[in-house]
């Protein structure tokens, strides 16, 4: 249950939502998707109110969700499939991400060729595809091992920041949310509302690894955690 949850985000900006398991995170999403119809409020892009599902929203979840018997290419363009926006366009812009992104060569592969880390991407790259105002994402990293979330969290940081998305992270990682985002909101338990809001200040450093070496990062872990255990 959220309780006078209230936030906004400016364009380009990158926000991550922490919190206690169970406080509504992923509802928050849900709620922005339409796959969820809140008893009351709204939710507003781009000065519009969302009924509903929008395609101007893409949504990346914890799991790839990659159908196994279609080709990494057949799953890119199964959104704009549904969307019935394949044409030309789409389909080069398609090649392009696949490209910038190193994975052109694999894109005739099925998804159970794939590493973890690489099917993420993929998952990202179809959702990419659709040109979405807003990114949200759900713990997109969680079932990886350290090493691997790291890595794949640069690579989504990378894709992100160059196709100049705005995007919301739901996470429980507090290094990942002040290494990834522009401002951190951190939730209290249920009912749900925002008790904190840490603005890290850290995007002129480059990648989320570099990030995590500033500084400045062990205060804001450090005033985030103390802020979750206070609730």
């Amino acid at each position: 249950m959220l309780e006078n949850l209230n936030f906004v985000l400016e364009h380009g900006e990158f926000i991550s939502i922490v919190g206690p398991s169970g406080c509504g995170k992923s509802t928050i999403l849900n709620l922005i998707s339409g796959l969820l119809k809140a008893c009351s409020g709204e939710v507003k892009l781009n000065g519009r109110t969302l009924n509903g599902i929008s395609n101007k929203v893409g949504y990346m979840l914890q799991h790839d969700h990659l159908f196994e018997w279609r080709t990494i290419w057949q799953n890119i363009m199964l959104g704009l499939q549904v969307q019935k926006k394949v044409d030309a366009e789409s389909k080069d812009y398609a090649k392009t991400l696949l490209e910038r992104y190193n994975l052109a060569e694999f894109k005739d592969y099925y998804p159970r060729q794939l590493s973890g880390g690489m099917r993420q991407r993929v998952a990202l790259i179809r959702t990419l595809v659709l040109k979405p105002d807003l990114l949200l994402l759900d713990e997109p990293f969680s079932a990886l091992d350290y090493q691997n979330r790291l890595k794949l969290s640069d690579d989504v940081f990378n894709m992100i920041e160059r196709e100049k998305k705005t995007a919301i992270l739901v996470t429980h990682d507090i290094a990942e949310s002040i290494s990834l985002s522009d401002r951190v909101l951190v939730l209290s338990g249920r009912p749900s509302r925002v008790t904190k809001q840490v603005n890290t200040n850290l995007r002129s450093l480059g990648t989320p690894l570099k990030r995590r070496k500033a500084p400045a990062f062990q205060m804001w872990f450090n005033e985030i955690w103390q802020s979750m255990q206070n609730q």
